[in-house]
């Protein structure tokens, strides 16, 4: 898994007036939830900002990372838990971060991406992703940037779902019946399929 750093600062004040100018000043409100807990026996969180352009370079982007966080000057490490988007402007408006240790497994979304040329698509078919990423439960070092799934053998109308999947240091969380890959027939394939009908008839 890639690494990230971003740095930011301290927050004290955390009313909705307070919230508001730290966003004025393009700053993004941030949460890291640690190891310690607290009330209740809830995680402890430190509440930081940090400026929304280092921000937009973890969110926005296909790769997912391990985040160096630094506030004011103490080094932590977390993975992104949970955002929080304007409804209109699409911008980022708050970050939860999750504390990582190296010895302590995360669940997370990976990636995925298809490797090789289907049986069905050579027979006219269409290769359909059904998820973008499969959540997984790993400590950090054997998190991969992305699953790299062979779909060679998928023949049309055949799926690839979560069940059949296995991957070593890897704990798949996504539901088992979850469908990853499938081969859509198409009209050409229907065609195909119904002239090699009459021929054999």
């Amino acid at each position: 898994m890639k690494e990230i750093s971003i740095n930011g600062t301290m927050r004290t004040d955390l009313g909705k007036k307070a919230t508001k100018a730290v966003r004025k000043q393009g700053l993004v409100p941030c949460t890291i939830y640690g190891e310690k807990r607290g009330e209740n026996n809830l995680p402890e969180a430190q509440h930081f900002q940090v400026d929304e352009k280092q921000i937009n370079k973890l969110v926005y982007s296909p790769n997912i990372y391990l985040v160096n966080i630094t506030i004011d000057g103490q080094l932590r490490q977390g993975v992104i838990k949970e955002l929080q988007f304007h409804p209109v402007k699409d911008n980022v408006l708050h970050v939860d971060f999750y504390e990582v240790t190296p010895e302590k497994p995360i669940v997370i979304g990976v990636p995925i991406a298809a490797q090789g040329l289907a049986e069905g698509v050579r027979a006219g078919g269409k290769l359909v992703g059904m998820v973008r990423k499969l959540k997984v439960k790993a400590v950090c070092s054997a998190i991969p940037e992305k699953l790299v799934i062979d779909v060679t053998n998928l023949g049309l109308g055949k799926s690839i779902k979560v069940c059949d999947l296995q991957f070593d240091g890897l704990e798949l969380v996504t539901p088992k019946e979850v469908v990853v890959y499938s081969v859509k027939m198409t009209r050409a394939a229907i065609g195909a399929a119904a002239q090699a009908a009459k021929a054999e008839a």
